[in-house]
């Protein structure tokens, strides 16, 4: 059960980010489909550790932070290392090796919310797990 609920929110997650690429730039490439996956995955998954209660704020600055560690991964692999040129921030302000920007980091924070939401919603209603309840701070 554990593997294919991963296996399903992985997916959901990957598909969601893909879609929102093809949405808003028209393109995209497989690989963010898995970046977008783990990603999902991973933002899911802070609220489910019993032994820590994060407030919806600490869940998306988290998510934020662990989204644009594994934007800089992905990039450093696949557009410098293997020169796919998926994405290039080198235009944008306060940007690292033109793989990751604080527009686009601020973007992830806002967007991380969406995934927050979305993952614990899938769990209640697919996985008969708790019902969400948010603190904000």
């Amino acid at each position: 059960m554990e593997v294919s609920k991963y296996t399903f929110l992985f997916a959901f997650g990957g598909g969601a980010y893909y879609a929102i690429e093809m949405f808003s730039r028209g393109y995209s490439h497989w690989t963010m489909f898995l970046l977008g996956g783990c990603c999902f995955v991973l933002c899911g998954l802070l609220n489910e550790w019993q032994t820590m209660r994060f407030s919806l704020i600490q869940q998306m600055f988290l998510s934020m932070l662990m989204i644009t560690f594994l934007e800089l991964v992905a990039g450093v692999i696949l557009n410098l290392w293997l020169k796919l040129g998926i994405w290039d921030y080198s235009n944008m302000p306060f940007n690292l090796y033109g793989q990751i920007c604080l527009p686009y980091a601020c973007l992830w924070f806002g967007l991380s919310a969406v995934a927050i939401f979305a993952d614990d919603y899938l769990r209640y209603w697919l996985y008969g797990e708790e019902r969400p309840v948010y603190r904000i701070w």
